[in-house]
């Protein structure tokens, strides 16, 4: 009965993870440098979800296994004003956004937000079940 909560408690976990890389994504939208200054568009990330969690029964649960940048290539925009943009070459004026889209990052967070409300459901009819359980055999 315990494991049913864990397993809840397990995915609410994932899911604050993943809510909290897509916030992350939103945050970093439009940085076109990384943490040392240099020009480097920042990297959209994503989280990956695995079976299993620490404390429950094999293939029980869920867990964030890694969070991995995503691969496609930046956003070039013609802004021959900003401070990062190409001086020369064939990308003269262009600059690199990060690959970060706005819609779907607030699809995947809608998405990530009913996953999150589902589990904590889950989990209080998992609570209510164990109390009933507890009010009969007292």
């Amino acid at each position: 009965m315990f494991t049913t909560n864990a397993i809840s408690a397990s995915a609410l976990s994932a899911y604050r993870t993943r809510m909290d890389t897509i916030a992350n994504n939103m945050a970093n939208s439009m940085t076109t440098r990384d943490a040392a200054g240099n020009p480097a568009p920042y990297r959209r990330r994503i989280a990956l979800f695995s079976v299993g969690a620490d404390g429950l029964p094999s293939g029980s649960g869920v867990h964030v296994s890694q969070i991995i940048q995503d691969p496609a290539p930046p956003r070039k925009v013609y802004d021959p004003g900003h401070p990062d943009a190409v001086k020369t070459g064939p990308d003269a004026g262009y600059v690199s956004y990060p690959n970060v889209s706005p819609e779907v990052e607030m699809v995947d967070m809608i998405a990530a937000t009913r996953a999150y409300q589902a589990n904590v459901a889950a989990y209080e009819a998992g609570k209510s079940i164990i109390a009933s359980a507890l009010r009969l055999l007292a």
